[in-house]
């Protein structure tokens, strides 16, 4: 990936966007939140803390998903009220990008897909089947969370939301949905779960006493 590095309008340190399509990022040096615009940087927000995060992925993790390499070059943090998670937004070599789903020891990689039909006027309560194109997912969670931070590149504005809702359905094959209602109308994101391992995850931050 090709590099390109400006300076943070708040503080002047160097902020380097990874991937070209980036919208978002945040400064290292003082936590701005930065949007770009054509060859511009504004500041819209401010990161004052990052929750404590359990996670061994960091800006910077490398992994490999069916064989395709990636990089991690953002976060987003949510909160709710059974704990926390992150989606990683991740870079693959080939210049597209996607999500990793870091919650408590339960990974997911989508991305985002057209909006399906079949979900149109479904009652999407835990538990119910649902037949997307042929393949047949179970509502397993719906989730409100709260925002709570951002961290690197998104490939999007996402500073100023405050509770986002979620529901997650999964198939007996490991195939993996999220609808995102943060938006209007609701995003779909298709993909499946892997385990730690299978991610081949590398470059993480490393805790005491762990190997």
């Amino acid at each position: 990936m090709s590099q390109v590095t400006q300076n943070c309008p708040q503080c002047g340190g160097p902020v380097v966007f990874r991937w070209s399509q980036s919208v978002q990022t945040t400064c290292p040096y003082c936590s701005s939140i930065l949007v770009r615009t054509d060859v511009d940087l504004t500041k819209v927000g401010q990161v004052s803390d990052y929750p404590l995060d359990p996670s061994p992925i960091q800006i910077g993790s490398e992994g490999v998903v069916e064989n395709k390499p990636f990089v991690v070059i953002g976060r987003i943090c949510y909160e709710y009220s059974e704990g926390g998670w992150n989606e990683w937004h991740i870079v693959f070599n080939t210049g597209e990008n996607a999500w990793l789903s870091d919650a408590q020891l339960e990974y997911a990689v989508t991305k985002q897909i057209p909006w399906v039909p079949a979900l149109n006027g479904q009652k999407l309560d835990p538990g119910v089947m649902v037949d997307v194109g042929g393949a047949y997912y179970t509502v397993a969670t719906i989730t409100s969370a709260n925002y709570r931070a951002v961290e690197g590149e998104l490939p999007f504005q996402f500073w100023d939301k405050t509770v986002c809702r979620f529901i997650d359905l999964r198939s007996y094959d490991d195939k993996f949905l999220t609808i995102d209602y943060t938006e209007n109308p609701p995003v779909l994101f298709a993909g499946r779960t892997f385990s730690f391992d299978a991610l081949k995850l590398k470059n993480l931050r490393h805790f005491e006493g762990w190997q």
